[in-house]
């Protein structure tokens, strides 16, 4: 939910001036391949082309920042990360955000909670450069399709609301990716290696 919020400039500053940032969680290969298959199913169904289009990811932040800014907001982003711990992701059955994403449910919110509390500074620094406050995600969820229209999100909810799926995955990195504007792809800026690897 949280990372879908599509965050106004503030202060004067135009899109063009600014990046889109995300900070997130790729699944293992083999959860990576099970998800596409869901997500792949979903459009099969229900013809919703966003279900395809979009790599299985859990968001941890977003944000938006100048590009003068990527450099300390690098090493700061480093420096955090490096001291948090690997941990693992458990993703136990699906459910919804009424009345427009369907997703896989994270079992364990806390890891990403502390992820979230550490970033904090992030927002700081982000905001004393007048750019919008960060996104962080304490209530982590993969998607398997967003941007729903609601009869479309009423029925394929009931159908997930009915099916099992169990996975697990350890997370030992994070990715950096970003955007110039809201319909280009994100390029991968950098991988953060988390404690223990």
């Amino acid at each position: 939910m949280q990372s879908e919020l599509t965050l106004a400039p503030t202060l004067g500053f135009t899109m063009q001036q600014m990046y889109e940032y995300l900070l997130v969680v790729h699944p293992a290969d083999e959860v990576h391949n099970q998800i596409t298959q869901e997500k792949q199913l979903f459009y099969d169904v229900y013809k919703e082309k966003l279900a395809i289009k979009t790599k299985p990811h859990i968001t941890v932040a977003n944000f938006f920042a100048k590009e003068a800014m990527e450099d300390t907001l690098l090493r700061y982003m480093q420096r955090i990360l490096h001291t948090q711990k690997s941990f693992m992701v458990t993703l136990n059955n699906f459910s919804g955000i009424p009345p427009h994403t369907v997703y896989a449910r994270v079992q364990d919110h806390e890891p990403f909670k502390e992820l979230a509390a550490a970033l904090k500074v992030i927002t700081q620094y982000i905001q004393s450069n007048d750019c919008p406050p960060a996104q962080l995600i304490s209530h982590p969820y993969l998607t398997i399709a967003r941007r729903l229209q609601q009869q479309v999100y009423d029925k394929a909810i009931f159908e997930y609301s009915q099916k099992t799926f169990y996975a697990n995955f350890p997370v030992k990195e994070l990715v950096l990716l970003r955007r110039q504007h809201q319909y280009d792809a994100y390029k991968q800026v950098q991988v953060f290696r988390l404690l223990g690897n």
